[in-house]
């Protein structure tokens, strides 16, 4: 991928293309293409072609033929679905009206315009040139020497004798045929509409849907290629009380101390105080509708905005918390009426604190995005614009906001006007490391941190719009560190799935064999624990014990995103034991203390004793194999802080006066998660203040 990386301009890779034809030995091309090469059933002379693409390699079958592209497939890959692969529904079907993937578009294209040199997909730019690399193989293989200097086949090149890459005019002239420059057919033009949703992640989508529901008119603009913003790539678990699910789990003594706990607290105001009185009478009905404790876990609106509220170290707006909590489960609700699935289960999410996670079926936010795309489908009154940047939103002399200026990948730039106005729906900040570091007074150093999120949808720019029409902010400061990014490149990928949804059969271990943190902790805490080790990673450590193991041998297993357990274990993103010493063996940790360490692990799931970091949450003992220990480290996940809303969703200026006409909603706003975001509290908000937002400026 580096390689690739390497060479993404596309004027370089014409340049290097144009001279790539230089004959090799004709043994060694007769052994490539005996190699590469089928017979369709027209008789056509198939060549295959493979190179990396952005998560694996990518294969593809090119027909050749009197210099044209009879047809490009792509045969394999692992590229993440609705960013570089297609983005399913949950009945399989293809969802294209948020925009086509490149693993269709582009090799449509090639053999549309008989060219290789495609423009890219925008957030799916390593995926094109992945497909582009690996089609160059193929006429590689067809007696074409493209990889003489090709970067898809960099590695492999020889550049002993220069001489061999001079063309002669006739090979230029053959390979320019392939080389024509295709822009994609994007052309806008001013225009009015009732609302601007600016970003279409799940805030911008259901700020959309809510207020199309609501008679206004929308569009939607979006700066990538395909709609689905950093939502794609969440871990797309989803907190709310659910009095149902909840009956199934048990109200531990541990839990029980846990509220009380935060009940004893003293209060910083009062409504702080109101909330815990609130959850102190929620608490005393439970105990008598429920003395054996056997029969359920308590939980609440109250207790869950009480417990959002001390999870961010009180910093939040109760507000907005209150009134995030009271949507929740209503939300979550809508979800499934529209057709998001979850599992018939709950859970306590990594850094969620309590078991009211539901968890999506679908890899990652390709649930909720497939299921958004599919209603918004249902709705005549919304517009999608993809490959649309807004750069500035427009106020009149009054400022209030009437529209947003926006520039498109062919550089055509123009105006949205509003009859209403506009809704903020761009995400954090957290791969723009100048306004990291321009904000952070919470962790040591930034500068290299990797983040688990898209680098196109994660830049700020939202905040920065809203600043520029007068928006105050809030709590720009608060960053969050998450612990489950992988060792190679930080992404929330390529993880089994109970690493991120089963705290209770899980344990965290570092190189030693040692626990060294409360497993259910809040993200940040234990963030700082690993970052304090010395090899700053851990290793997450399961059995094969538990009503959620699934037998990794077995065609069933794959992890969060998809990914088979053939490619995690050869890629290294898991290690697999079947006994302890095997596991050891390939970790390098110590078997003696890794076993005192479960031993310690058990006594306290059997109750014996006390956890000595505090851990309340337990249901599986480690007992027997297979081990699986999964490499993870710190990377930026969250920036809590953005504009300051209302619990309408309005954004307020300076002086916290609303800014008539502006709206924003998701991780672009402040106020609702403090210091810490709960793990599976994002897309709750998100789609909670995504549809009141909706609602509010179309009635407005």
């Amino acid at each position: 991928m580096r390689k690739v990386k390497k060479f993404c301009s596309s004027f370089l890779i014409i340049v290097m293309t144009i001279i790539f034809l230089s004959c090799s030995n004709s043994e060694t091309t007769k052994t490539n293409k005996e190699k590469n090469e089928s017979v369709a059933g027209n008789g056509k002379v198939v060549y295959q072609g493979t190179a990396m693409g952005y998560n694996d390699l990518i294969n593809v079958d090119v027909t050749l033929e009197d210099g044209k592209i009879l047809d490009v497939k792509v045969t394999g890959h692992n590229e993440t679905p609705g960013i570089g692969g297609e983005l399913k529904d949950i009945d399989g079907k293809v969802v294209t009206n948020g925009g086509e993937s490149p693993i269709t578009l582009i090799p449509r294209l090639m053999k549309e315009n008989n060219s290789i040199n495609i423009d890219t997909v925008t957030g799916a730019t390593v995926t094109c040139y992945g497909i582009e690399h690996a089609v160059v193989d193929a006429m590689v293989n067809a007696g074409l020497r493209v990889d003489a200097v090709s970067s898809a086949t960099e590695e492999n090149q020889d550049f002993k004798n220069n001489s061999e890459l001079i063309l002669s005019d006739d090979e230029k002239t053959k390979l320019e045929k392939y080389l024509t420059k295709v822009n994609f057919n994007i052309k806008n033009e001013d225009e009015t509409t009732d609302v601007v949703v600016i970003g279409g992640g799940g805030a911008g989508l259901t700020a959309a849907i809510s207020a199309a529901k609501n008679n206004a008119n929308v569009i939607i603009v979006e700066k990538n290629g395909e709609i689905g913003g950093n939502t794609l790539v969440c871990g797309a678990i989803y907190n709310a009380p659910d009095s149902e699910l909840q009956k199934k789990l048990t109200m531990s003594d541990e839990k029980m101390g846990v509220v009380e706990k935060a009940l004893s607290e003293n209060p910083i105001n009062d409504e702080h105080k109101q909330l815990q009185d609130k959850v102190r009478a929620e608490l005393e009905e439970f105990k008598k509708k429920n003395p054996d404790g056997k029969s359920g876990v308590f939980d609440s609106e109250n207790w869950f905005a009480l417990q959002t509220y001390n999870g961010g170290d009180k910093i939040g707006n109760l507000s907005l918390i209150e009134t995030f909590a009271n949507n929740a489960f209503k939300t979550l609700e809508l979800l499934k009426s529209m057709g998001f699935k979850i599992y018939d289960s709950i859970s306590q999410g990594a850094g969620a604190l309590w078991e009211r996670t539901h968890t999506s079926v679908m890899p990652m936010g390709t649930g909720i995005i497939s299921t958004l795309l599919n209603e918004i489908k249902k709705h005549d009154n919304i517009k999608v614009l993809t490959y649309v940047e807004a750069k500035g939103i427009i106020t009149n002399e009054n400022k209030e906001v009437v529209g947003v200026k926006c520039i498109d990948k062919n550089k055509n730039e123009f105006t949205i006007s509003t009859n209403k106005g506009v809704v903020i729906a761009t995400g954090g900040f957290s791969a723009n490391k100048e306004m990291l570091n321009k904000y952070n007074t919470k962790w040591k150093d930034l500068d290299n941190a990797t983040t688990t999120n898209r680098e196109t949808s994660s830049t700020g720019s939202g905040i920065d719009m809203g600043i520029n029409v007068g928006a105050n902010t809030v709590d720009m400061s608060q960053i969050q560190l998450l612990y489950l990014g992988n060792v190679k490149n930080g992404k929330l990928t390529r993880y089994p799935k109970r690493d991120v949804n089963a705290v209770d059969e899980i344990i965290f271990i570092n190189k030693e064999g040692k626990r060294f943190v409360n497993e259910g902790d809040r993200r940040d805490v234990i963030s700082e624990n690993i970052l304090n080790l010395d090899e700053n990673f851990f290793y997450i450590l399961e059995s094969g014990d538990g009503d959620d193991y699934v037998n990794i041998y077995g065609p069933d297993f794959e992890s969060a995103d998809g990914f088979s357990f053939k490619y995690l274990v050869d890629n290294e993103y898991i290690y697999v034991g079947d006994t302890l010493e095997e596991l050891c063996t390939k970790i390098n940790v110590p078997v003696e203390t890794l076993k005192a360490t479960i031993e310690d692990f058990n006594k306290c799931v059997d109750g014996e004793k006390k956890d000595d970091f505090g851990r309340t949450l337990y249901s599986t003992k480690l007992t027997k194999g297979p081990y699986v220990a999964t490499p993870r480290k710190v990377s930026v996940h969250h920036t809590m802080g953005g504009l300051k809303i209302n619990d309408k969703a309005q954004v307020l200026d300076t002086n916290n006066n609303v800014i008539k006409g502006l709206y924003a909603a998701g991780e672009v706003t402040g106020g609702i998660h403090g210091a810490n975001r709960l793990g599976g509290n994002a897309v709750a908000d998100i789609t909670i203040f995504g549809t009141i937002a909706g609602e509010n400026i179309a009635k407005e």
